[in-house]
């Protein structure tokens, strides 16, 4: 699964990626992130190469599936609860692992994701889906398509330009997210937690203020970043950052 072990002393912090994307794409938060934990990233399923092939049924793709996988690595790496960290697609399962695993969870970052995406399916990106080349050559095809930050990201993600999971399978995780969505979980946390929103967000509006309205657990520090990308920890590095030092710096011991 792509586990990786970046070092740093004291608790775990757990890096949780977005659809599409994997573990090494947080690269650049690593060195900064170390000094408040030991870090760790891993490719959630279906974002693991060609290698790892496996069959895209209703329970594989459920949120319930990546949040059994979220408990299990932080019980493998038996340095106590962690923080999680998590963007997007990996927010929702960090909130929801909070709301399943409360002792596996010390506290939480979730970057720019929605509970919810009623009626929301993928069908629309069918014809983009379909316009991507079998290969990128290079980094700056893939900047070309998707644009410089994004570019960069997916072109890190993908295994020598190839992508490193199928149509199909990313699909099929995003439709889940339309057909039922995960307030019941949010309004269950109960750890200490920063939730960032993008100011091109792909959070409906009116959902992060209601996000911010019906939390019920110790803390939660909310920050709105006008100018930031969905990718707000590369397309506004120095804000994220800021805010997610103050938030780490702030937790008990």
């Amino acid at each position: 699964m792509g586990l990786r072990d970046w070092g740093g002393s004291g608790p775990p912090i757990v890096l949780l990626h977005g659809l599409m994307g994997r573990g090494r794409t947080w690269r650049r938060q690593v060195p900064w992130l170390r000094r408040y934990g030991r870090v760790i990233t891993f490719d959630a399923a279906f974002h693991q190469g060609s290698e790892f092939p496996e069959p895209v049924t209703a329970a594989t793709v459920s949120t319930e599936r990546f949040v059994a996988d979220v408990a299990e690595i932080v019980t493998w790496i038996d340095r106590g609860a962690a923080v999680l960290i998590g963007h997007s697609m990996g927010g929702r399962h960090a909130w929801c692992a909070a709301a399943e695993y409360p002792e596996l969870v010390r506290a939480l970052v979730v970057e720019d994701m929605s509970p919810e995406f009623t009626g929301g399916s993928s069908a629309a990106w069918a014809p983009w889906f379909a316009s991507w080349p079998e290969r990128f050559e290079s980094e700056a095809a893939s900047v070309e398509l998707f644009g410089a930050v994004a570019g960069r990201y997916f072109y890190e993600a993908f295994d020598d330009g190839r992508l490193h999971g199928t149509i199909d399978a990313f699909r099929a995780i995003a439709d889940e997210w339309g057909r039922h969505d995960a307030w019941e979980q949010w309004r269950a946390v109960a750890a200490p937690t920063l939730l960032i929103e993008a100011g091109a967000s792909v959070v409906p509006d009116g959902v992060g203020a209601r996000m911010v309205a019906e939390f019920s657990g110790p803390e939660l520090a909310y920050v709105r970043m006008d100018s930031a990308g969905h990718l707000v920890h590369d397309t506004a590095p120095d804000r994220f950052r800021g805010a997610v030092e103050a938030f780490l710096s702030g937790l008990e011991p």
